[in-house]
């Protein structure tokens, strides 16, 4: 009598496991039809991506990067939603004196408590405080009209916002530009000097400490009042380290597809926070033209192509196609 072959269901679940990394790697078989010269195409198109996302973004964690000018000039149909995500973009935190008074006073005592002030520090850290809140102050009552100005010119813009079936008529447009161009020209000043304010009080109260205390504890920084979860603060920690973790996956070509799309998703958005671009150097259409080429390289698996991807695709597609006996 011949007993019938129970296949295993070992491979099946092998195949079902490998679908995350097969899709990481570029899903199917390569490319048909790819020219030696087009296969060195999609490595060098690869490459030059990569490198320029990692440079940009090597240079953005070495030099900082502040991503709040570009997105308050965003305009087109989508920039409301580019201002939305601005730090403070109307001055409304940075203005709240009680908000401000507030946070510099936590502050000022987990100053004393990260770097263990003793008495001597103690009073220097208040001293500190003290004279930064009265060249708060200063700035706020040496503007009293400009900032009376200001609200009157957010309200306005407000107001506009709220009827956005005027953004059809031509002229209108025209006179929003015009408001919030003078409304940032008195607001924009006031705001340097607020931060110049905040900045003094970080820089002095870390001052404070003894060369032994920073050493030991570390310099402690300021966090800005803020009013929702992600903005422009957070935007800007994460930005270039998104870009040098997207560059090197291109430049060793591991997980492409993947990372490509990522690359083009960002560079779009950048492309759509400008729309419809200028022309010249400053223009987004470069920006477009650099997504279109990250879906290439995302289509194609161009990862498989002197890149690790290659031994990731060719053994786990070998284990996803094993045949059941």
């Amino acid at each position: 009598m011949v007993s019938e072959k129970i296949p295993s269901a070992a491979p099946s679940r092998l195949a079902t496991l490998c679908i995350p990394l097969r899709l990481a790697t570029g899903w199917g078989p390569y490319p048909k039809k790819l020219s030696l010269l087009a296969a060195l195409m999609l490595i060098l198109l690869r490459l030059s991506i990569g490198w320029q996302f990692y440079s940009e973004g090597t240079d953005k964690i070495q030099n900082g990067f502040d991503s709040s000018r570009f997105l308050s000039a965003a305009r087109g149909p989508f920039a409301e939603h580019f201002h939305a995500v601005v730090w403070d973009r109307d001055g409304g935190l940075r203005l709240d004196d009680e908000a401000t008074e507030r946070r510099w006073q936590w502050y000022r005592n987990t100053a004393g408590s990260h770097f263990g002030f003793d008495d001597a520090q103690q009073k220097q850290a208040d001293q500190v405080l003290k004279r930064t809140l009265n060249q708060y102050q200063f700035v706020l009552d040496n503007n009293v009209d400009e900032l009376a100005e200001i609200d009157f010119g957010r309200q306005r813009l407000a107001d506009l916002a709220a009827r956005p079936e005027r953004n059809d008529v031509t002229s209108l447009v025209g006179q929003k530009e015009t408001i919030e161009r003078e409304w940032r020209q008195k607001l924009d000043p006031i705001l340097n000097e607020v931060d110049n304010a905040w900045g003094n009080l970080e820089r002095d109260m870390n001052a404070v400490a003894s060369d032994d205390q920073l050493r030991r504890h570390g310099h402690l920084e300021l966090p800005p009042l803020r009013n929702q979860r992600i903005d422009t603060t957070v935007m800007d920690k994460f930005v270039p380290w998104f870009d040098c973790t997207i560059g090197v996956l291109l430049i060793l070509g591991l997980f492409t597809p993947v990372a490509a799309l990522a690359a083009a998703g960002f560079l779009f958005s950048v492309f759509l926070s400008q729309f419809p671009p200028a022309t010249g150097p400053t223009s987004t259409y470069y920006q477009l033209i650099e997504s279109m080429a990250c879906l290439v390289i995302a289509s194609t698996g161009a990862g498989r192509f002197a890149g690790l991807d290659s031994i990731i695709h060719a053994a786990f597609n070998r284990g996803g196609s094993h045949e059941q006996g």
